[in-house]
């Protein structure tokens, strides 16, 4: 039987997840391996080195560059506050002195006789890194992070914005066909993470950021208003950066798109509970997906992880979801791969699969399709 070797998206009740948390430089770790931690843990710190700052002290005070040791009154090494005394000439008789000040609270790094200038660094900016989940610590990178893992309810969506974060499902429609509107969001949903069903509004959206939801997780949103909150038009850099105090996970695609059977009710099973989500996106190569981690009690595991052999890769009768317009965010089922090339519009020749989508097949390359992993 033919097969397709493509990324899968993945919706799964029970899953074995291990996530990275790595400094973004050489630090300390805080947490040892086998040590059990929550998701506001921190497990790693370092501090990342301040701005540095040039001042010109030999222009500033009119003299030779040479001779900046002569009028300094501090040396390399020695803090200062901002606008704290640099360097200071005699004057004539003690008076008419000229005076050269700090711009910044720092410490002094360098004074060159060369230039005449003196190399300020401001003080460094300390990085904290947290557990994301709670879970166990699997291992430890040394100076760099740990890996931490737990059993958890797994899904992934097709696309996303804003960064980590984390809070108790709050599901607020009755169905996965219902749209999330701006009127089911209130000022006690701060700190949630709200499940709509196939769509929410930049309206919507706009108040859940005006009321401090941790994240939003709905079927659809338009894609023209990305832009609006962004602030500018989305390329095909990865997302998750952006300063965002609500994370939005887009499970289907752009529009107005009923949320999936398995993933609504998957988030439906476990309304209330905590879970960590993020929004970070990347579609083109290495591909990332914003993803919900729910955590499971020891008492709710079953024991039936899935182990997922992507070896196998699309197969005839596999779900699949179409990651490329003209049915972006598309959900059907493979009817065959076709093993000749077939030639699309653009002139191409590629490899395609007949996929079946609301009683309707259409061809699709096969480079478009990713699978729908579940358990």
């Amino acid at each position: 039987m033919a097969h397709a070797y493509t990324p899968g998206l993945k919706v799964l009740q029970e899953a074995k997840v291990v996530k990275e948390r790595r400094l973004p430089l050489k630090g300390d770790v805080i947490v040892k391996e086998g040590q059990q931690v929550s998701p506001e843990d921190v497990v790693a710190t370092t501090d990342l080195p301040g701005n540095v700052r040039m001042v010109n002290v030999a222009n500033l005070l009119n003299i030779d560059a040479q001779d900046i040791q002569d009028v300094m009154l501090l040396k390399e090494g020695d803090s200062v506050q901002e606008n704290g005394l640099l360097a200071e000439t005699k004057g004539v008789f003690g008076m008419f002195k000229s005076q050269a000040n700090s711009p910044v609270e720092g410490t002094i790094e360098a004074i060159s006789d060369v230039t005449g200038q003196v190399t300020l660094r401001e003080a460094p900016t300390p990085v904290e890194i947290d557990a994301y989940v709670s879970g166990v610590v699997k291992e430890v990178l040394s100076g760099e992070g740990v890996t931490v893992e737990t059993d958890a309810v797994f899904i992934q969506g097709i696309f996303g914005i804003g960064g980590e974060n984390r809070g108790n499902l709050k599901v607020v429609v009755e169905s996965r066909e219902d749209e999330l509107t701006a009127d089911m969001i209130t000022a006690d949903h701060a700190g949630n993470i709200l499940v709509g069903g196939a769509f929410i509004s930049l309206e919507a959206y706009k108040k859940a950021l005006s009321v401090n939801v941790a994240g939003v997780v709905v079927g659809g949103f338009n894609y023209h208003d990305l832009e609006d909150v962004l602030g500018y038009t989305l390329g095909v850099a990865i997302t998750g950066s952006e300063n965002l105090a609500t994370s939005l996970i887009i499970t289907e695609g752009y529009g107005n798109i009923r949320m999936g059977v398995r993933t609504f009710d998957l988030l439906r099973e476990h309304n209330g509970k905590f879970a960590s989500v993020n929004g970070a996106t990347q579609i083109r190569a290495g591909v990332i997906r914003p993803e919900i981690v729910i955590p499971l009690l020891p008492a709710e595991l079953k024991g039936d992880h899935k182990e997922i052999d992507a070896s196998e890769g699309i197969q005839e009768g596999s779900i699949v979801r179409v990651i490329r317009a003209p049915y972006f965010g598309r959900m059907g089922t493979v009817v065959s791969l076709p093993a000749k090339l077939r030639k699309m519009e653009s002139e191409t020749m590629v490899r395609v699969a007949e996929v079946e989508i609301d009683h309707e097949t259409i061809v699709v390359p096969r480079a478009n399709l990713e699978m729908l992993e579940t358990d």
